[in-house]
């Protein structure tokens, strides 16, 4: 990550500790649940989890959790990658937060995995929820991915006739992009808005053993999302704008940065 503040400024430091309070208190009330759960008869499966109504321990634990990711996101999101391309306008904070979200929702995943593959196989005592939580987070995670894919640039692109054009029908290329994109996102948005509003509203779950609410919570992110989607094309339209004629060859794809860091990784 590059040394320097992105965003944040002097705001760098209060973020900072705002982060350790909230993954410090997630920690603890997970302790105090987890202990309750082996040592006394207050026990909270996952089930309840999702539904905390009358637990207040379990709304305290969401809380917690739902901040420390927050701020855990935000702080993050105040480094660049010396990969990654710099924001450009203000609307590319909200998709660097979402990125960094997206990492550490992918941390998550691994732990749910490992704990179903070691309570499965060496305990003999496989979970109802672990696979249903994967795919949870990993929706969330394709969906925070396409955004932060949009902000860098990195979607798939195919620059062997766009190169050939002059500047101005580069310019035409990409308004006419971004016009297919918002078409898009708004032929979605129509079709597809009473259904995500309904699913919310009664909650939909999944229909499982321990039946998350999945469709009533990626139905409507997946209107969300490809609607800031949309909206990132369009800031990066205006970003891009006064840039001079780029031409790409295959030696882009290759990372200069990454082969130093191999190469002084192996002569440590």
């Amino acid at each position: 990550m590059r040394g320097e503040s992105v965003w944040l400024g002097p705001l760098r430091g209060s973020v900072r500790v705002l982060m350790i309070s909230s993954i410090a208190a997630a920690l603890a009330t997970w302790a105090w649940l987890a202990f309750g759960h082996f040592f006394t008869d207050g026990r909270i499966s996952m089930y309840e989890m999702l539904r905390p109504a009358g637990r207040p321990m379990v709304q305290v634990m969401l809380a917690t959790l739902t901040a420390a990711l927050l701020f855990a996101s935000i702080y993050l999101s105040d480094r660049v990658g010396a990969i990654e391309e710099r924001p450009t306008g203000p609307f590319d904070i909200l998709s660097l937060v979402a990125s960094r979200l997206a990492m550490i929702a992918i941390a998550f995943i691994v732990i749910v995995m490992v704990y179903e593959v070691v309570s499965r196989y060496v305990f003999e005592k496989p979970t109802l929820w672990a696979n249903e939580l994967s795919l949870w987070i990993a929706g969330f995670v394709f969906l925070f991915a396409g955004l932060y894919a949009k902000q860098q640039r990195s979607h798939i692109r195919i620059y062997i006739i766009y190169d050939l054009m002059p500047r101005w029908m580069q310019k035409l290329s990409d308004c006419l992009s971004v016009a297919l994109i918002w078409a898009f996102f708004l032929c979605l948005l129509w079709g597809g808005y009473t259904e995500a509003v309904v699913k919310f509203q009664r909650m939909e779950t999944f229909g499982t053993a321990w039946d998350p609410p999945l469709p009533a919570t990626i139905k409507p992110a997946i209107l969300i999302v490809i609607g800031l989607v949309a909206v990132q094309a369009l800031s990066n339209l205006i970003a891009d704008w006064h840039k001079a004629p780029e031409h790409h060859s295959p030696l882009d794809e290759i990372d200069q940065t990454e082969i130093e860091q191999i190469r002084r990784a192996v002569e440590d």
